[in-house]
């Protein structure tokens, strides 16, 4: 008992990178997905963030900060609100400049140039975006980008041209700080789903419905359906020991555990890709689990598939030579700042899976952090899918240029909608303005988002447009627009063989009032 409390008591200190292992290879290999990421990040604000918060757009920014400045007079308190540099500039220029600033800085990263100076730039260009809220709303992959670049920062070496960085080798703290978003990430995702989930995950039906209720459900989602439900037990298994034993086993096993933890993660997590479209939420949190390795790991990995040549050269090149001594100053004010993050990421941690309402939290406590931590999505909280439902509903637009005669739709690119067509395969891309409106049906009942796009639907406001697959009113501009709600379904194997459809369509009534063009030319909603 006592060798085995000595091993345990050994892999917790290599695990909080303690021991002698270095780490310039899983370094440079996070690097380079977290900028792979945020490009995908950007291009996406690139392609639709003019006709969501472009001065003409659905939720303008310059609309949202009114609203902001509006609660909060204090200039100072809304900026700590509301961290974001449109503050300075809301124009459509300033979109657009931020844009390809941020889309400059994540290729710089990919690129290892500056890597410090860029990942500061995705950070702070990218937080601007999500504190706007609306279309930037609180879902899991964008907090969990913005605390990757920031704890990324002091892990990049630093200078415009590092290379592998050996003489500046990664230091152990922000290391440390890295394994230890993961280990959260990991763990609340389970403790949301095993402890604090629903009934869906209690009784073990939750993979029954799953698929039929994610994002953008892939034709493998479809027929990973179909398969009986001992199957789904599998994997309700495979994700009990993705995101409960593999964070436990990686602390406290050792290297051979942390192995076995990161390729069952990884699994995990590229069948959640491959199947349910979730962006790159799935493809960030593979990068960052890269960082339970280490040198020597990787080294001895590329041996065992007796690449032994290339072996060498990692080996030779991740030689490291004495890091670069760092003033007292610099060496404790990192320490300090990550410490800090560190509480703060706990406090996050117990509140959000036990649903523990901030707001009952002495204000002595919960008001500095969530002003200073929580608005500036330092550290958050990560309870993944604790909660589903157990059916799909989705709101449609359909509109008629002939006083309500005939009607017709206006076609989604990735969400489910036709019966005889499923979602393809998109991710790591995240179609924002889709995945919103899902969203936003999902948590709230309030119409005012999807009102807004009906009223830009009726303008025929061309960046709106182009957000759906087609305008089905290229002749005639539509005059009124519906919002119905269905209910969909997966059909069952026999009858997709029968009619080619994937989904059976239910109606339940409409979602928000009828929108139209009044006689005085002006967009109302009908009462």
């Amino acid at each position: 008992m006592t060798r085995l409390w000595e091993r345990m008591g050994g892999s917790l200190k290599e695990f909080c990178a303690l021991g002698d292992a270095t780490y310039l290879w899983p370094r440079w290999i996070i690097l380079r997905a977290v900028g792979l990421v945020y490009v995908l990040v950007f291009a996406g604000i690139l392609a639709e963030g003019q006709a969501l918060i472009g001065p003409d757009g659905i939720a303008p920014v310059r609309g949202i900060l009114a609203g902001y400045a509006q609660q909060y007079p204090n200039p100072v308190e809304a900026f700590l609100r509301v961290p974001s540099l449109f503050w300075l500039n809301s124009s459509a220029g300033m979109i657009a400049t931020l844009q390809w600033l941020g889309l400059a800085a994540a290729v710089a990263v990919v690129l290892n140039v500056g890597p410090r100076v860029a990942l500061f730039a995705c950070w702070l260009i990218f937080l601007s975006f999500v504190s706007l809220g609306h279309f930037f709303s609180e879902t899991a992959p964008d907090p969990l980008m913005i605390e990757v670049a920031l704890l990324c920062i002091p892990l990049a070496s630093p200078g415009l041209f590092p290379g592998l960085g050996a003489g500046t080798a990664p230091r152990r703290v922000a290391v440390f700080a890295l394994r230890w978003m993961l280990f959260r990430l990991m763990l609340e995702a389970g403790l949301s789903k095993f402890v604090f989930g629903n009934a869906l995950w209690r009784n073990f039906t939750v993979m029954d419905v799953m698929y039929e209720t994610a994002p953008f459900p892939t034709i493998l989602g479809y027929w990973d359906f179909q398969l009986p439900h001992v199957y789904h037990l599998l994997e309700i298994a495979l994700t009990f020991a993705a995101e409960i034993v593999a964070p436990l086993v990686a602390v406290l096993g050792g290297r051979r555990w942390r192995w076995i933890a990161f390729f069952v993660w990884g699994a995990l997590q590229l069948g959640i890709e491959l199947t349910n479209n979730f962006g790159w939420l799935n493809l960030a949190a593979i990068a960052l689990a890269v960082v339970l390795l280490d040198d020597a790991m990787i080294v001895a990995a590329v041996r065992w598939l007796r690449l032994h040549r290339l072996a060498g050269l990692l080996a030779s090149r991740g030689a490291t030579v004495s890091p670069r001594p760092v003033p007292p100053w610099a060496r404790w004010g990192l320490r300090a700042a990550l410490g800090t993050q560190f509480v703060v990421a706990l406090f996050f941690y117990l509140v959000a899976p036990a649903r523990i309402p901030v707001e009952s939290i002495p204000g002595v406590i919960a008001r500095p952090v969530v002003l200073l931590f929580g608005s500036w999505r330092s550290a958050n909280a990560y309870p993944l899918f604790g909660s589903l439902k157990s059916t799909r509903e989705t709101v449609q637009f359909v509109g008629s240029n002939d006083g309500g005669e005939t009607w017709r739709s206006y076609g989604f690119r990735y969400q489910a909608q036709q019966v005889d067509r499923m979602s393809p395969f998109i991710a790591p891309w995240y179609p924002r303005f889709e995945a919103t409106l899902q969203n936003t049906m999902l948590i709230s009942t309030e119409p005012a988002l999807y009102q807004a796009v009906a009223a830009h639907l009726i303008r025929r406001d061309p960046p709106v447009l182009k957000l759906f697959r087609q305008d089905p009113f290229a002749d005639r501009p539509a005059t009124m627009v519906r919002m119905p709600i269905y209910q969909l379904n997966f059909t069952d194997y026999p009858t997709h063989r029968a009619t080619g459809h994937y989904w059976r369509q239910q109606y339940l009534g409409e979602y928000a009032p009828l929108m139209y063009l009044s006689e005085h030319g002006e967009i109302v909603g009908a009462n």
